[in-house]
């Protein structure tokens, strides 16, 4: 398998990368994954010119087809008028819009204060959500005084253990070597809930088929 890190810091050194090493780090302990990291800051000429032209460079060409062929993908960015970096959102605008459809995919950014930790649910996952890949639960958000002290380290693993789980998941479902199945209740109206991770899913065509009935 392979896990790819975009990492959307623009220093050196980068709290932004940092946070996308550890994360990477974490989840790689837990599969077997390699780790391939696509750096947008040595991207951002080759972006621009994609825009112009169309066609990317050799570089943005490798770190696009990196991207879209990985079983999984840690995305972290910096904090840039409480939302993502424009080169970050350039970068995914670039990528082909379905390259992501189904794929797991860790959200991560970094700021100077906690108060921009919600950039992760007003900005990250409905960008992603858009593009149709499969968001782990945990994002992770490292302001300036995350560094060190408590609560980081155990978001990290808690993120990266979700992330590892989907992309051992779904490659024990290409191998075909574990059978997946959730355990199913009937409801009185004979409707079939699929039961996981705490949650009651009715498909989508029992809930039309009920609609049409009443």
């Amino acid at each position: 398998m392979k896990l790819v890190v975009v990492s959307a810091g623009l220093s050196v050194p980068s709290s932004t990368r940092l946070l996308g090493d550890r994360l990477a780090n974490a989840t790689a302990e837990r599969t077997s994954a390699d780790v391939q990291v696509v750096e947008l800051r040595d991207l951002a000429v080759e972006i621009a010119h994609n825009f112009t032209t169309g066609f990317p460079g050799t570089a943005l060409g490798a770190a696009l087809d990196a991207v879209a062929s990985a079983d999984g993908l840690i995305v972290v960015t910096p904090v840039f008028s409480a939302s993502y970096s424009g080169l970050f959102k350039s970068f995914f605008d670039v990528l082909d819009p379905d390259a992501l459809t189904g794929k797991p995919v860790l959200v991560a950014a970094t700021g100077g204060s906690a108060r921009h930790s919600l950039v992760l649910e007003h900005a990250l996952r409905p960008l992603f959500s858009y593009l149709r890949a499969v968001i782990v639960p945990t994002g992770v958000y490292a302001a300036s005084e995350d560094w060190g002290a408590e609560g980081l380290v155990e978001r990290i693993d808690r993120a990266a253990g979700e992330l590892a789980g989907l992309m051992n998941g779904l490659a024990a479902g290409r191998s075909g070597s574990v059978p997946v199945s959730l355990p199913t209740q009937t409801t009185q109206g004979g409707a079939e809930l699929v039961r996981g991770g705490g949650f009651e899913v009715v498909p989508f065509e029992q809930q039309l088929a009920a609609l049409r009935s009443e």
